[in-house]
């Protein structure tokens, strides 16, 4: 046998190995990957029930729970959600708990810190008995159904795949049982990641002596009512006065904020209070610890709008909800049903909508008369402190008073535990121990007089006090009417969120739910505006505004309510924030509304759909008007002239334009703000940079368009507009091609489902591939109606996006529409693991049926639980 013949028999015998090895791997991956499918049809017995329960799944795999008893939904809500999402609950609760690192091992250690820092786990351990009885029996009976799926899958491997894979790393790792805390401690991260934008803060705190006060206020413009229409008018609500003294300093009207220092009594003599020092700087490094849950940033808001009997075809009310929030794998939402088989006194449940899988109930639809939908309000709720430390004392009106201290243990998979000192003021912890960094940044204060390295930072949020938030969210599930609803709002605490409304009996309404906290301004600013003196009492919060003097509306007179985070009236009082999401999708829905006399349901759902650029108007005419000798650039800003400002995802005139224009606007962004703006707070380029942008193009020779980094020349805004077209020219010329006609918007913005252990790059490439889905190319974009939002800062991907889309018909409840963005199911190796993704990208929505004829009728799976042991 020659060597020639010798070496094709080895490669053969090789290739032969290895097909039969990849086949035994895909064998073993897939076996294991179907082993913790749930059984969803036939019978099965479940500890704890006390009569039988019916669990109905339709094509996507979406559970309609019946049940005689409150006690049984609950235990089988908590089951079925544990049959599909086991592996999500679990590591949510590892992230709210502080104990991550017991999961992931060390990588996980800085988060644990901080979240152990603000300590999430034990304010909803103090909520707990706060709560209603109902509403504890309802976490009681949830725990119990979660608990009986975990005994009965007994090992990790039979629960989820992500398990299996992990114990490669972490083979001692062991599921703990359910608790009502873990469900409690889900709200606080709901709340952490829908709490008022701090970034605003921590920017205006560090551009303070880099850039003029002038500069600042171009930055934050205040919002513009006139443009873009708050939520109620002055018709559908006025203040209730100063009552309970809710009313708080206002900015002076046409005034802008100022970056003042305000002198105070009990610093130290010849010391002044820094208003926004870089002291707080570096706290958005352990704010940034924390994962996105529900996502994070400019685009993390939503739309939500209800229209009156009078305004809809149907002659009954009609309501639109579309929270935009992270994108994940598996989604945030979960869609669900939960039925009394006899609605009565002693069990009043019969709802259906989008749960968070962990915590009972539903959080937003409809029951057999009511609907309702959220958008974020994101008032103000966290403020950071400047605390003067001595030792193991904090400085307070003049005297040294101790702080509170704790010892947090850290256990960490495959490594030593760490052990922590949390320190706290009476303004709550101390943010700048938890992330090294942070502890650094006093060193940067300037403060004559004064040590500065004796400076820290604490934060002041409203979700580390205890709140009843829960009853709220099972209170909204049973209320029947208005004064029920606004009964149970007044329970939602944190966080504080936009609440619409409608009825079987054709009314509509809002509602601004929450705890505002009623504080000072610092020197000539609006409360919150910039860091505030520690030491100094008078700039502490004196309480919440009572929620009788929260905006609210029934039946307002225009027939229609539009919520999209804009400003919610245009009155001072009460003070809620300067941080406006700045209008432009909530007034090109209202537009989209007043447009017809009447709305359909398939108008309904189109708006939602909408990827009208509104910065296009203001921009287009400056853009069009620079001074170009370049022919090679002018190729591609001759795709701007016949523009209609939509982003579409495709081929096509438009789509070719949206990409240069989007591509433009970030050369923009980069251009006129990076080079004064701290590397980790560059500009995002959403809603405020578009409304700032507005403003500078009348002031062409503001200090914002001189480009800092080019030494002895001084840019004014046709020089920046002029560069932006041609970087951007450059830049899509190197990522798509010469020909500017075959560029897409879509190409460059995709959205990636990443899972939220397993879906990063540091993961093995065929484990990311297995449990992610995407990159998918999507239209819409940053502050669009449609907001596949994006980050300048970052390129072109998306980083929020509708987290569901629903349209409710009161007039005929089975008549109503959803799509979730991925899928029922958390199991990779499911039907139902990204089954809607391709709906969710294509704008289609799919039945929802509530009614128990309807969801029979579309019933493909039934599942008896039955009471062990019967």
């Amino acid at each position: 046998m020659t060597l020639a013949r010798q070496v094709r028999r080895s490669l053969y015998v090789t290739l032969a190995l290895v097909i039969v090895l990849v086949v035994v791997l895909a064998g073993v991956v897939f076996g294991q990957g179907r082993r913790p499918l749930p059984q969803t049809d036939g019978t099965l017995e479940v500890k704890g029930l006390t009569g039988d329960v019916e669990v109905l799944r339709d094509a996507q795999g979406i559970p309609h729970i019946y049940a005689d008893t409150r006690g049984d939904l609950m235990r089988a809500q908590g089951y079925v959600q544990a049959q599909d999402r086991f592996f999500e609950m679990d590591t949510r609760r590892h992230i709210t708990a502080g104990r991550l690192a017991e999961l992931v091992g060390e990588p996980g250690v800085e988060t644990d810190t901080v979240i152990r820092t603000m300590g999430w786990r034990r304010v909803a351990e103090q909520e707990l008995p706060m709560l209603q009885p109902e509403t504890r029996r309802a976490l009681a009976a949830y725990t119990d159904g979660v608990n009986a799926w975990i005994e009965e899958q007994g090992s990790p491997s039979s629960m989820a795949l992500e398990y299996t894979i992990l114990s490669l790393s972490l083979p001692e790792y062991r599921v703990e049982p359910w608790t009502s805390v873990d469900s409690l401690a889900w709200l606080k991260a709901m709340a952490w990641d829908l709490r008022g934008n701090y970034t605003g803060e921590l920017t205006r705190a560090a551009l303070q002596g880099r850039v003029s006060d002038t500069m600042i206020a171009e930055l934050y413009p205040a919002y513009p009512t006139a443009e873009h229409v708050p939520i109620l008018s002055g018709k559908d609500w006025r203040p209730g006065g100063a009552k309970g003294g809710s009313a708080q300093p206002a900015q002076p009207k046409g005034a802008q904020p100022k970056g003042a220092q305000p002198t105070s009594s009990s610093a130290p003599a010849g010391s002044s209070a820094p208003a926004g020092s870089a002291a707080v700087l570096d706290t958005a490094a352990a704010i940034d610890a924390v994962p996105a849950l529900l996502g994070r940033g400019e685009g993390i808001g939503s739309n939500s709008w209800v229209v009156s009997g009078e305004r809809s075809t149907t002659g009954a009310p009609l309501l639109a909800n579309d929270p935009h929030l992270g994108v994940s794998m598996p989604g945030i939402w979960y869609q669900m049903g939960l039925h009394c088989r006899e609605v009565s006194d002693a069990c009043p449940i019969d709802v259906s909508g989008y749960t968070f899988a962990g915590v009972p109930g539903v959080v937003i639809g409809h029951n057999r008369d009511i609907a309702w939908g959220f958008t974020n309000l994101a008032p103000d709720v966290t403020d950071f402190y400047l605390e003067q430390i001595t030792g193991d004392e904090y400085l307070r009106d003049g005297r040294l008073r101790p702080l509170e201290t704790r010892t947090e243990t850290i256990r960490v998979a495959g490594g030593p535990s760490q052990q922590i000192t949390v320190r706290s003021t009476g303004h709550g912890p101390i943010l700048s121990d938890a992330v090294p960094s942070v502890a650094a940044a006093g060193d940067e204060v300037e403060v004559e007089g004064r040590a500065t390295s004796d400076y820290a930072v604490s934060f002041a949020w409203t979700a580390l006090r205890p709140t009843t938030t829960a009853d709220a969210l099972l209170g909204l599930n049973t209320a029947s009417n208005w004064d029920e609803f606004r009964a149970a709002a007044k329970d939602f605490a944190v966080p504080s969120q936009n609440l619409v409304y409608a009825d079987t009996a054709g009314h509509i309404g809002y509602q601004a739910p929450g705890q505002v906290p009623i504080r000072k301004g610092v020197g000539d600013n609006p409360p919150g505006y910039v860091p505030a003196p520690g030491w100094d009492s008078a700039y502490d919060w004196t309480g919440f505004v009572p929620f009788d003097e929260l905006p609210s509306s029934l039946d307002p007179p225009e027939g229609l309510v539009v919520t999209a985070n804009q400003q919610v009236t245009a009155s001072t009082t009460p003070f809620l924030t300067t941080e406006w999401d700045s209008g432009y999708r909530s007034q090109r829905i209202r537009d989209l509304l007043e447009s017809d006399e009447q709305v359909s349901p398939d108008k309904m759902a189109r708006i939602q759909l909408d990827t009208d650029n509104g910065l296009a108007p203001a921009l287009l005419g400056p853009l069009l008007e620079v001074e170009l000798d370049d022919p090679f650039t002018e190729d591609a800003r001759a795709l701007l002239r016949d523009w209609d400002g939509r982003q579409p995802a495709g081929a096509g005139e438009d789509a070719a334009a949206a990409m240069y224009f989007n591509a433009v606007w970030q050369r923009i962004v980069a251009l006129t703000f990076n080079d004064d703006l701290p590397a980790d707070l560059q500009a995002s380029g959403g809603s405020q940079y578009w409304q700032a942008v507005t403003g500078l193009l009348a002031k062409p020779q503001s200090g914002w368009w001189d480009d800092r980094t080019t030494a002895g020349v001084v840019e004014g805004r046709d020089e920046i507009l002029r560069r932006a077209l041609v970087d951007a020219r450059l830049d899509l010329t190197r990522e798509l091609g010469k020909d500017p006609a075959t560029w897409r918007w879509d190409q460059l913005h995709q959205v990636t489902f990443r899972h939220q252990v397993l879906g990063g790059d540091t993961i093995p490439a065929p484990v990311r591939g297995l449990v992610n889905s995407g990159p998918h190319p999507v239209q819409g974009g940053s502050s669009t109606v449609d907001a596949t939002g994006w980050d300048a800062s970052q390129g072109f991907a998306v980083t929020s996006a509708p987290s569901m889309r629903m349209v409710v018909d009161l007039g005929d409840l089975d008549a109503s529409r959803w799509v979730n963005q991925t899928g029922a199911s958390g199991h990779p190796f499911s039907d139902h693991y990204d089954d809607q993704v391709d709906d969710w990208l294509a704008g289609r929505t799919h039945p929802w049926p509530s009614s128990e004829a309807a969801v029979r009728e579309g019933t493909e799976q039934t599942l008896t639980l039955t009471p062990a042991g019967q």
